[in-house]
């Protein structure tokens, strides 16, 4: 079982202060000692680096290159991913939902994910298993 990784989980991993932090540490703790392939989207790593580089500094960006990156396998979105995703988040019409998450569940439906770990609730709405 592949699990897809959001930027809520990734920030909440990384940074101590989030609400979220000790759940998201345990939760990577196991999916690390499981060996869980960890599939994210090149739109999730534009998204993250800003966010934890704006938010957390320079040493954390270090950090996550370093030693999260080379754990986790790379969808890269291409031309028709990102039309995919930028036609659902219209047809959403909803303001609090994003191109990355629509991309993140165009690529989940056609790698056939169904887990993420994810903060956001856009991921159930969705009819995907969040593990948060």
């Amino acid at each position: 079982m592949s699990v897809y990784v959001d930027t809520s989980a990734f920030l909440a991993v990384l940074d101590a202060d989030d609400g979220n932090h000790e759940k998201a540490k345990n939760t990577w703790r196991e999916l690390l000692v499981g060996r869980t392939p960890l599939i994210c989207s090149s739109y999730v790593l534009v998204e993250t680096w800003a966010l934890v580089q704006n938010r957390l500094g320079m040493e954390a960006i270090k950090g996550f290159h370093e030693d999260i990156l080379p754990l986790l396998k790379i969808e890269w979105v291409d031309q028709r991913i990102h039309q995919l995703g930028a036609v659902a988040l219209i047809a959403a019409n909803r303001r609090n939902l994003s191109l990355v998450d629509c991309v993140s569940f165009e690529i989940m439906r056609h790698t056939g994910i169904r887990t993420a770990f994810a903060f956001d609730e856009h991921f159930e709405d969705q009819g995907f298993v969040s593990l948060r």
